[in-house]
C-alpha cells in the first residue's frame, strides 16, 4: 500500500518515497511519502491560509466536523486496524488495534463535545470582565509510533474543537495509518485545516523543522524524553506554545492487604498493555514482602496464558517489538537484570522482533530494568518492607506520569496517592486514562497536559475582555 501526503486538501505527490517494515514478518507493510523542507513550507502555508476562516466557523459546526471524524472513524475502524496491524506489529484482537480504534472514536466523540464557553468574571454595575479562549493559529503534531492513531486523535481533534489549523508529523516507523486518517478528515473539513507530512528522518528531520518554523504557533508531542527536550529547545526562539508528554517509569506498589488472585490480570495489563510499549504503562512493581511470592506466582499465572504471535493472527494477544532499536534495548535490559535477578517467566528473545512476556525478581533501584525505562515486555518486581521505603523508591526517578496503588483499603490509598511523584494515580488499576480528566507528567515526563477542559484550554490563547 502507499499513500500521497495531504496539503491543502488534495494529494500532494513527493519525489520519493521510503519502505515502511511489518514488525511481525520483517517484510514491507507499505511505502510512504519521503517529504523535503519545502513540502513542510508548503504544508504550513496551507494551514496558515486556511486558519481564519476555520476559526471563524461558528463554534456548532466545528463540533459538528468533529462528530463527523468521530463517525468516519468508526465507519473505516478495520480497514484502517488492519494498516495499523501491518505497520505497528500490535494484534488486531485483545487490546489491540481494533481497540486503539475504538479508542480514537469515542476520544473523537468526547472532543466534540468539550465546551469553549466564555467565562464572566464580573458583570455588575461596576463594570464588565469576560475571559475568552481564542485559536492560536497553525498547531504542529509530532506523534510516536507506539498508538499512531489514537494519539493522532489526542493530538488533532482538540486543535480543530479550539478553531486551529494542523500539520501533523507522524513516526518513520508507522506513518501509513495517519496518511490514510488524514485523507478521510479531508473529506470533511475544508481544504488547509488539516495537512500531513511523513519523512524517514535521514536527511531532512521534519520534526525538528516543525518546532523551528515561525509559522507555527504551538507544537503538541508525544515520544521521548530526549526527543522532547529537543523540541523545547528549538521552539524556544518562537516562543511556541507546547505540550510534551514524554516518557515515564511508572511505578506500582502493592499493599500486604492486597489479594494477589484478584489482582493478577489489572497487574498484567497494566503494565504489558501494548507490549509495554506505552507510556504511561507500568514499569516497576514494588510488592510488600508478606505478599510478594504470592503476587509473583499469580502474575506469572495469568502471563502464561496469553498467546503471543504476528497482529494479523486473529488469535494472537500480544504481538513482536515494533523496531529493531528497541528491541535490541530491552534485550540488553533484560539481560543485565538476568544475571542480577531471579528470572519467573520469558527472558529470552525470541525469533525476529518477538519477545515473550517477561517477569523478573530479585532487583532493585539502582538496575538498569529498574532505573531507565525499558518501553517492552518485561517488568522488574522489587520486594519491600516497609511503605515509606516503597514511596521513596517509586518517587526515585527523575520521571512522574503515572503510578498506582493496589490494595484492599481504596480510602486509604487515596491518601497515600497525594504522596506519589506523578500526574495520574490509579488504585487497583494502571493507566486508565479517560477523554474528560486531564492526563499529563511531572517532573521530566512532560509539560501541560491533555483531555478534558484543561487539556482544551491548552490550545487557545487567553483574552480579558474589560467594560
Amino acid at each position: 500500500m502507499a499513500f500521497d501526503i495531504t496539503i491543502n486538501g488534495a494529494p500532494h505527490p513527493v519525489r520519493a518515497s521510503f519502505a515502511v517494515h511489518d514488525p511481525a514478518t520483517g517484510g514491507i507493510a507499505g511505502d510512504a511519502p519521503n517529504a523535503d523542507l519545502a513540502d513542510l513550507d508548503r504544508a504550513v502555508a496551507a494551514a496558515r491560509e486556511a486558519f481564519p476562516g476555520w476559526a471563524r466557523t461558528p463554534d456548532a459546526d466545528r463540533q459538528q466536523a468533529c462528530r463527523a471524524i468521530a463517525r468516519a472513524l468508526g465507519d473505516h475502524a478495520e480497514e484502517l486496524a488492519q494498516i495499523l496491524t501491518r505497520e505497528q506489529g500490535k494484534p488486531l484482537n485483545g487490546l489491540g488495534s481494533r481497540w486503539e480504534l475504538g479508542g480514537a472514536q469515542a476520544w473523537a466523540a468526547a472532543t466534540a463535545e468539550l465546551p469553549l464557553a466564555p467565562k464572566v468574571i464580573q458583570d455588575d454595575a461596576s463594570g464588565r470582565v469576560v475571559l475568552y479562549r481564542k485559536p492560536l493559529g497553525v498547531v504542529g503534531s509530532i506523534t510516536p509510533w507506539n498508538f499512531p492513531v489514537m494519539i493522532a486523535v489526542w493530538h488533532i481533534l482538540p486543535a480543530l474543537r479550539s478553531g486551529n489549523t494542523v500539520v501533523i508529523k507522524p513516526s518513520p516507523l508507522t506513518p501509513l495509518a495517519t496518511l490514510r486518517l488524514v485523507q478521510l478528515m479531508n473529506g470533511l473539513l475544508p481544504p488547509g485545516v488539516v495537512n500531513i507530512v511523513t519523512g524517514d528522518d535521514r536527511d531532512v528531520n521534519l520534526g525538528a523543522a516543525m518546532a523551528a518554523h515561525p509559522d507555527i504557533r504551538k507544537i503538541v508531542f508525544t515520544g521521548s524524553c530526549a526527543t522532547g527536550q529537543k523540541v523545547m529547545q528549538a521552539a524556544a526562539p518562537t516562543m511556541k506554545r507546547l505540550t510534551l508528554e514524554m516518557g515515564g517509569n511508572d511505578a506500582g506498589i502493592v499493599l500486604p492487604d492486597a489479594d494477589p488472585a484478584a489482582i493478577a490480570e489489572g497487574l498484567f495489563w497494566g503494565a504489558f498493555i501494548n507490549n509495554g510499549q506505552t507510556c504511561a504503562a507500568m514499569k516497576r512493581l514494588y510488592v510488600h514482602d508478606s505478599i510478594h511470592d504470592a503476587v509473583c506466582d499469580a502474575l506469572v499465572a495469568f502471563a502464561r496464558q496469553i498467546p503471543v504471535g504476528p497482529g494479523l493472527d486473529e488469535g494472537s494477544i500480544l504481538g513482536p517489538v515494533q523496531n529493531r532499536m528497541q528491541f535490541d534495548k530491552l534485550s540488553h535490559l533484560v539481560a543485565d537484570a538476568a544475571a542480577k535477578g531471579r528470572v519467573l517467566l520469558g527472558g529470552a528473545p525470541g525469533e525476529g522482533l518477538f519477545f515473550p512476556p517477561t517477569i523478573i525478581a530479585g532487583l532493585q533501584n539502582g538496575d538498569p530494568l529498574v532505573d531507565q525505562e525499558q518501553f517492552g515486555p518485561a517488568l522488574p518486581v522489587i520486594r519491600y518492607h516497609d511503605l515509606d521505603e516503597a514511596i521513596r523508591a517509586a518517587n526515585d526517578s527523575p520521571n512522574g506520569l503515572g503510578g498506582s496503588i493496589w490494595t484492599g483499603d481504596p480510602e486509604a490509598a487515596r491518601a497515600l496517592a497525594l504522596r506519589l511523584e506523578c500526574g495520574s494515580v490509579w488504585i487497583n488499576a494502571h493507566g486508565a486514562i479517560r477523554p474528560d480528566v486531564p492526563f499529563g507528567g511531572v517532573k521530566q515526563s512532560g509539560l501541560g497536559v491533555e483531555f478534558g477542559e484543561e487539556g482544551l484550554a491548552e490550545y487557545t490563547d487567553l483574552q480579558a475582555v474589560f467594560g
